[in-house]
């Protein structure tokens, strides 16, 4: 079958080839009980991250970039799948964290017929997906957790080549922030929750980025990063090989309490260092 789970659409056969993003089949690098994710996520015991291989956005400055670059990782089954999940469970997890899962969206259904889970389904995305698709996920997608990465097309083609990455990210997010909020003793069981990471030298972009969240259903959660660490391939983007400063970070709050934003997770300014980077187990 050919892929066109996202809105690249390369129409690669899968399960004998390559796609734009890099892999072939169902393939992880890790998974665990992960403690640094937004409080009523990660909650008590951790999330149940699922860490997928490969990606059809491929940030120049990508944090897991090992992970998204196919560099290492382990081929894995639908069946398998169903069993992390499981295994996951069994763990205490208090959700199951799909990492990076939009060319997987096939298979993680198929896995989810085999077992789904009890606990809520976190779909973990870089926003670049296409409407439609989604409508399939949110068979079994309990909370959404996207990253909003640029609204500014530039910033886009200059850092993914996907210039179009704002013409399906703020369509996708506007259906993912449809999703009922509900929580329970502080944990998330339902919801939305939009992550943006501060770039150096694109506090404007930051700022466009939070006006349209201001715009989204107030039940929507606002997770605004700080974690920016110089990674990745960026010898060729010298604007990259430094963190955000004081004064970039201080610019971003100040619009987030302009536009008058009530459920935000803000990251402390001094996490911008690798210790937030999982070592991998595969």
């Amino acid at each position: 079958m050919k892929c066109t789970q996202c809105p690249v659409a390369c129409g690669a056969e899968r399960q004998t080839q390559a796609g734009a993003c890099g892999v072939q089949g169902i393939k992880i690098a890790k998974y665990y009980l992960h403690p640094f994710e937004e409080p009523p996520i990660s909650f008590k015991n951790g999330s149940g991250c699922i860490f997928f291989c490969g990606c059809s956005l491929r940030c120049v400055f990508c944090q897991n970039y090992e992970l998204s670059r196919n560099m290492r990782g382990k081929e894995i089954t639908v069946r398998e799948l169903a069993s992390i999940f499981e295994e996951l469970e069994e763990m205490g997890a208090e959700n199951i964290n799909l990492v990076n899962p939009t060319h997987y969206l096939r298979d993680i259904a198929g896995a989810m017929q085999i077992y789904r889970p009890k606990i809520p389904v976190v779909y973990n995305t870089h926003g670049y997906e296409r409407v439609e698709q989604l409508k399939i996920a949110s068979e079994f997608v309990d909370i959404w957790l996207p990253d909003l990465k640029f609204i500014d097309p530039a910033l886009a083609k200059r850092y993914t080549m996907r210039r179009d990455y704002a013409k399906f990210a703020l369509p996708a997010i506007e259906f993912m922030a449809e999703k009922p909020l509900k929580t329970e003793e502080g944990k998330m069981l339902s919801g939305c929750i939009v992550r943006h990471l501060i770039l150096p030298l694109a506090v404007y972009d930051s700022i466009n980025v939070v006006k349209f969240v201001s715009e989204l259903p107030p039940t929507v959660y606002f997770s605004l990063m700080s974690q920016y660490t110089p990674f990745g391939d960026i010898k060729n983007f010298p604007e990259l090989q430094r963190g955000v400063t004081r004064r970039e970070y201080n610019k971003v709050i100040a619009a987030v309490e302009e536009a008058g934003l009530q459920n935000v997770f803000l990251q402390d300014f001094g996490s911008a260092k690798q210790d937030f980077i999982p070592k991998w187990d595969y």
